[in-house]
């Protein structure tokens, strides 16, 4: 139970890259280390060509033994831009949109034990998480449609999916069976406004002046859960749920409770970072989870993201993904927003690739993707938008792991 919870803990935090991390300190209660890597690329999308940050990280772990098997534990991680600030938009936008040179990922503390499992409390990979990270694998172009980045490719920190705020959080193991059940306990209002080009504060001021078409936001406590069943040393099952719920207050008074709601399962065979076959599927069913490339709220979609590939002997491991995110027609659910109830938003792409492992730490790569999107709108200039952060593209570049 151990080894198959201490495994699971390991994929999860720092999944989909092969964990690496160098001891910095140990005495005999303490240890510390330091983990991360650079990633830069060269990327040419939507008609640019530019050097841009990949994922590039720093983070420090420290664990203390404590009394009857306890072990206490914390983490701390920043992403780092070691190429400076960038404008380009395109699929990965979550990480590369940083202008700063440290911003945060993750940062938690925490109590473990080998029969009672683990608790912790901070910002960390939410349990929906679990479910779909085994199609995470693509370092450019990763997945977008498992619910994971929500709200136009953030890092899921809002409502918990990705890299959750303010969790709570527990995790433990029993033979073949893991679990994670967690809480995120927040306070959260803003405004928003179906006006393009607004800020928050002259949005309020709408709001206070009764204009129908500001809203005041509550956005509260989260709940998720998630299951990982591991048969055999190859075979990996998981499901999960998270759920949260939005409280909207129109300028006129009238009110709206909406549900956030995503469920879903996804299936594993093999591990990327062994040699030989490796595939991974996973599918959602997702309510006012997410948002289109226009920022509106998406009443009903499908999620379906897949991933394979294969390392050889010669540590050349090629891939192929392809992903689905169906919101259908009819899809936004702001009544007072300006639009067509036809609207489609289909976003769909392959993304086909070559990682060259130099050695375990040191990782050069090439990828590329094909859009297959489906957008449409009456209002052409709004199709136009939805479509320009879905663009083909292709990139070559370098990581460096700790």
């Amino acid at each position: 139970m151990k080894l198959k919870l201490t495994s699971m803990l390991v994929a999860i935090m720092v999944s989909p890259s092969v964990f690496s991390e160098v001891n910095i300190y140990t005495d005999e209660r303490n240890s510390m280390s330091v983990g991360g890597f650079i990633d830069v690329r060269v990327i040419n999308t939507q008609n640019q060509t530019e050097v841009v940050n990949g994922t590039s990280r720093i983070n420090f772990k420290i664990d203390r033994k404590l009394k009857q098997g306890w072990k206490a534990l914390g983490l701390v991680e920043w992403g780092v831009n070691p190429v400076g600030s960038s404008d380009i938009i395109y699929n990965n936008r979550f990480e590369s949109i940083q202008d700063e040179f440290l911003y945060n990922r993750l940062g938690y503390a925490g109590l473990s034990h080998d029969k009672y499992g683990q608790i912790t409390i901070g910002k960390q990979w939410g349990a929906w998480y679990d479910v779909v990270y085994g199609t995470n694998n693509s370092f450019v172009w990763d997945g977008n449609a498992a619910g994971v980045y929500t709200y136009n490719k953030d890092d899921g920190a809002v409502n918990g999916t990705g890299r959750g705020d303010k969790l709570i959080q527990y995790r433990n193991s029993y033979n073949d069976l893991s679990f994670t059940l967690q809480a995120q306990l927040k306070n959260s209002e803003f405004y928003t406004c179906d006006v393009s080009d607004i800020t928050e504060q002259e949005c309020e001021t709408l709001w206070n002046a009764g204009d129908t078409a500001a809203q005041q936001v509550e956005f509260n406590y989260t709940f998720g859960a998630s299951v990982t069943y591991t048969p055999t040393d190859m075979l990996t099952l998981t499901a999960g749920v998270n759920r949260g719920e939005f409280d909207l207050t129109y300028g006129d008074g009238t009110t709206q409770n909406v549900e956030d709601l995503i469920y879903g399962a996804g299936i594993m065979w093999g591990r990327v970072d062994q040699k030989g076959l490796y595939v991974a599927a996973n599918i959602n069913k997702n309510k006012n989870h997410d948002t289109d490339n226009l920022g509106r709220l998406i009443k009903d979609a499908i999620g379906i993201e897949t991933f394979a590939s294969y390392r050889f002997d010669n540590d050349v491991r090629p891939f192929i993904a392809y992903n689905v995110f169906d919101a259908g027609d009819d899809y936004v659910i702001q009544p007072n927003f300006n639009t067509d109830p036809n609207d489609v938003f289909k976003r769909q792409f392959a993304v086909i690739g070559v990682h060259y492992l130099i050695d375990e730490d040191t990782i050069a790569y090439i990828e590329a993707r094909k859009d297959f999107s489906d957008f449409e709108s009456n209002d052409k200039d709004q199709q136009a938008q939805m479509e320009q952060s879905e663009d083909d593209g292709i990139a070559f570049g370098f990581r460096y792991q700790l």
